[in-house]
């Protein structure tokens, strides 16, 4: 096997880590060659900082290893994931709008953060859906130092949530309507909702920490032995699953379940935000995976409570295992692999999900050490240049009179040439006077993209934009913008003290930007229907300085 075709993926979790070898040639079907799973050591009521943990745990795996490129995951709790719609503009303003949408959106300063985004398709407006990925530049740095002082070199950092993606994307390639991915770790539980092309990522803080926690103050044991009782409970079902004759295991049992209790209540906020406001179906099927995914009981409770067809995650479907692995240890094991899984596929194939979170002075490092070889090459042509010259410096000196009399004669076609340059400079001029014209039509696009940013800006929470209107004045020109929009019923209720509607406070602000007029006036405010939803209005703003069409 050649060296090139190995990989190593790398999945960093909060108590745990996942390590594995493929064999990853471009285009072809990754294939499992070994792997090792490796608990942190830390406990969580004392530890912070996990980085000597997850060093010596790394370096601990990888004798079984052979070393290769690594593709590396972190935790999803760390990562920040935005969902942002972006109306229809040019190709060449597409990233400046998405670079506005991260500062707005993510809750750090920019300079503070690493982030990625990923396009994720358009809607029948027009309108582009797009993910933004951000992580704290300290958090990412923190685990790539980890992944160094190991002597292993990163060239992606993935989110787990969006490799887990990938390998569910890759693994069950037929799934029709909405389908709900519940990876239960320790001291989170990602949500990861695929529907169609669309996909949308929650992360809440109940989890598998969360189960040990209680065990430990109900029972007053340490962390330690919690987790030990936890790991041998099982979740209760009620009727004649509710008791056994081992009261104690009873209790545990019944803890367990206040807290998937727990955890399906934030399942269904979930579900209620990602109909409610990204306008997607309730799942049809629920997916579990994640270190806490397997504890007894645990599929049976979600089926019962969410009516819905609930099975483990399988990372290895359609993706092969080598044959030195048991069959039965993959397949125990298979709830912590689906991340690493992502990471293989990111490697070998085109994948839906493709975010990079590598620190800038790792893609700068990176950067330079491609371009090291090509400063080799031309170290060594400059070598060989100089030997060159001095080999033939002798031979140079004898004709260099003929040199001479052959300057004397190109001078001569070169004074030719400068009046047919002088000709072409003429053309030159006639040329750059056009392009003067060219210049003014960008100064209008300039325009534009500052009207659409003051209408963004005066938006109202609950409240959006569903047309825009050029409407033509005296002369020529584009006097005004006809604004039509809509609102839910329950956002447009305004706070202000003069008791004004949320569509005049919209229409005031509006009168406020540089670029609209004080005439701006409400045209149309109907009063919505009782069983709507929603309402909505169209304003007439008058340009301060009108367009001219050319």
């Amino acid at each position: 096997m050649l060296r090139a075709d190995t990989i190593i993926a790398l999945d960093i979790g909060a108590s745990k880590l996942a390590v594995a070898e493929f064999s990853c040639r471009r285009g072809a079907v990754p294939l499992l060659l070994n792997y090792g799973i490796a608990p942190l050591g830390a406990a969580p009521d004392r530890e912070t900082d996990v980085s000597a943990y997850v060093v010596a745990a790394l370096r601990e795996q990888m004798h079984a290893l052979h070393p290769g490129p690594l593709y590396m995951s972190i935790a999803g709790q760390t990562v920040f994931p935005r969902f942002v719609k972006l109306p229809p503009v040019a190709g060449d303003k597409v990233l400046q709008m998405i670079q506005y949408e991260a500062e707005q959106n993510v809750p750090f300063p920019i300079e503070e953060v690493v982030w990625d985004y990923q396009i994720l398709g358009g809607n029948a407006e027009g309108e582009l859906n797009v993910m933004l990925v951000a992580v704290k530049l300290d958090s990412v740095t923190g685990a790539t130092d980890c992944v160094q002082a190991a002597k292993l070199d990163p060239e992606v950092v993935d989110a787990a949530p969006m490799a887990l993606y990938n390998a569910v994307r890759y693994n069950y390639p037929d799934l029709a309507g909405c389908t709900l991915v519940l990876d239960i770790g320790a001291r989170s539980t990602n949500l990861i909702f695929l529907e169609e092309d669309r996909v949308f990522t929650r992360s809440v803080p109940v989890a598998g920490n969360t189960v040990t926690a209680e065990i430990a103050k109900d029972l007053s044991l340490s962390f330690e032995d919690a987790e030990a009782r936890k790991k041998e409970g099982f979740v209760a079902l009620g009727g004649s699953h509710a008791s056994s004759d081992d009261q104690a295991a009873d209790r545990v049992a019944r803890i367990i379940r206040n807290v998937t209790t727990r955890l399906h209540a934030e399942v269904n906020r979930s579900i209620n935000f990602y109909r409610g406001q990204q306008n997607g179906n309730a799942p049809g099927r629920v997916l579990l995976t994640g270190g806490s995914a397997v504890l007894p009981h645990l599929d049976a409770f979600f089926r019962e409570k969410l009516r819905v067809p609930v099975d483990l995650f399988n990372p290895f479907a359609n993706v092969a295992v080598g044959s030195g692995l048991s069959a039965e240890r993959v397949s125990a094991d298979r709830h912590l692999l689906g991340p690493v899984v992502g990471l293989a596929l990111r490697h070998a194939l085109k994948c839906p999900l493709e975010i990079n979170l590598l620190p800038p002075a790792l893609v700068g490092a990176r950067r330079f050490r491609r371009r090291q070889s090509y400063f080799a090459f031309s170290a060594a042509g400059l070598v060989l240049l100089l030997l060159a010259l001095w080999g033939f410096s002798g031979r140079m000196s004898a004709a260099l009179n003929e040199q001479v009399r052959l300057v004397d004669s190109e001078i001569a076609k070169r004074q030719e040439s400068q009046r047919d340059l002088a000709a072409a400079t003429r053309v030159r001029e006639a040329v750059e006077k056009r392009a003067d014209s060219v210049v003014d039509i960008v100064a209008l696009k300039t325009q534009w993209i500052e009207i659409l940013d003051a209408i963004h800006g005066a938006l109202l929470d609950g409240m959006w934009v569903t047309s825009l209107q050029p409407v033509l004045g005296e002369g020529d020109v584009i006097a005004a913008v006809e604004i039509a929009g809509r609102g839910f019923k329950d956002k447009l209720v305004s706070s202000e003290p003069e008791n004004r509607t949320a569509v005049e406070v919209f229409r005031d602000r509006l009168r406020k930007a540089v670029c609209f007029a004080e005439n701006t006036e409400i045209k149309r405010a109907p009063a919505p229907l009782t069983e709507a939803y929603d309402r909505e209005f169209t304003i007439l703003a008058p340009l301060k300085k009108p367009i001219e069409i050319r």
